[in-house]
């Protein structure tokens, strides 16, 4: 008898039982069998080496995550960490042992933003699903959820605090991941589990690396999380550049808010951009900055209505890193949100000329240019 014949409680038990097997198996393949070499170069926790001493790359295997496919079903291309990696690594940008691996953010690091409730809700992959907006991952245990998807949250945020303290280090630190900025202290949202913008800031502040901290957030969604992590903290200064008519409805309040009209291209981003990013520095004064370079801004992303090109994004982060090193100023840049299946391209453009200019000033490459392996591709595929 199939399984569709089956009725209610029994046959809910078995679809669950074959989710869990199925995400179990693949935990168990990710874990046991041998991954690529170029994934496997980038799996246990380590130090790097800084292209052209300064700039550090922050990457980890386990940023991907796994839910028996589950994860495939969702809007997000999870798999574009990968292909960013990839592809500086068989371009000849980016060697293996380059790239700076993070461990987990530790719990104790989560608290100092998050609060235990927050924490407690984790154990219950309901709440997990809403968080992520992705009703499924609320019918698999707990267990399964943790292992399979907040593990590669909590690696990712440990890498938005390495890339922090590179940046202190050599100047621009590119976390291949993170830019979680709707989560806040209280609850997830928006495909956002733990804030690492605010965590990794935090972790700087507790430890007197920082005194003040400046978040550009560029993504074409508000950075809600953000503001309300830092709602009333003179200390940090959130400047949210989004379009106005989509979610998060209502708005949270930042520092500096800069509301776009849809269909806003290139010219209108940039002049924009150009206009208030100076009052952003003059008022925040900050030690240290964050740039949340979402690719959601592109023309046709299905969340989003605004018409950037490749070549405004690579502008517009080129913007941000130019003004932070011609202030002095350290920055690190996370991935953030893009739904397109052109996105893992923008921002590996966007990538490839940061370090074309200031981490390969001497020309070539760091590797010769090579093309992917069987294993890579059906890595990412």
């Amino acid at each position: 008898m199939g399984v569709l014949a089956l009725k209610g409680r029994k046959r809910r038990r078995i679809i669950l039982s074959v989710i869990a097997a199925a995400g179990l198996s693949v935990i168990w393949m990710e874990t046991c069998c041998i991954p690529p070499a170029s994934m496997k170069a980038v799996k246990d926790p380590r130090g790097g080496r800084p292209l052209g001493n300064r700039v550090a790359i922050i990457y980890s295997k386990h940023y991907q995550m796994n839910m028996a496919g589950l994860e495939r079903m969702h809007s997000f291309d999870i798999r574009k960490y990968a292909k960013i990696y990839l592809k500086l690594n068989t371009d000849g940008l980016l060697r293996p042992q380059d790239v700076f691996v993070p461990r987990q953010v530790t719990r104790e690091q989560i608290l100092l933003v998050h609060n235990e409730a927050f924490l407690e809700s984790l154990k219950d992959s309901r709440r997990i699903a809403e968080y992520l907006e992705s009703p499924l991952v609320g019918k698999a245990p707990a267990a399964l959820a943790d292992a399979g998807i907040l593990q590669a949250f909590r690696y990712a945020t440990g890498g938005t605090i390495l890339a922090a303290r590179l940046a202190l280090k050599y100047d621009i630190a590119i976390n291949i991941g993170g830019g979680y900025h709707h989560a806040k202290p209280h609850a997830g949202e928006g495909f956002c589990v733990y804030a690492d913008m605010p965590i990794a800031i935090r972790v700087l502040q507790k430890e007197n690396l920082i005194h003040r901290a400046l978040v550009v957030d560029l993504d074409v969604h508000q950075g809600n999380g953000t503001a309300v992590c830092f709602k009333g903290d003179d200390s940090v200064f959130a400047f949210s550049m989004h379009e106005g008519d989509i979610y998060s409805i209502p708005k949270e309040t930042d520092d500096l808010d800069v509301e776009l009209a849809a269909g806003a291209d290139d010219a209108t981003y940039l002049g924009l951009l150009e206009k208030h990013l100076p009052d952003a520095f003059g008022r925040s004064r900050p030690d240290i900055v964050f740039l949340q370079a979402g690719c959601d801004t592109l023309k046709g992303d299905p969340l989003a209505r605004l018409a950037m090109t490749e070549k405004g994004i690579v502008a517009r982060d080129a913007m941000v890193i130019g003004e932070c090193m011609r202030r002095g100023i350290p920055v690190v840049m996370v991935l953030g949100g893009g739904y397109s299946k052109r996105t893992w391209r923008a921002q590996y453009a966007s990538i490839r000329r940061t370090i074309g200019k200031y981490g390969l000033q001497g020309g070539g490459g760091r590797g010769p240019r090579r093309e992917l392996t069987g294993k890579e591709k059906l890595y990412v595929k």
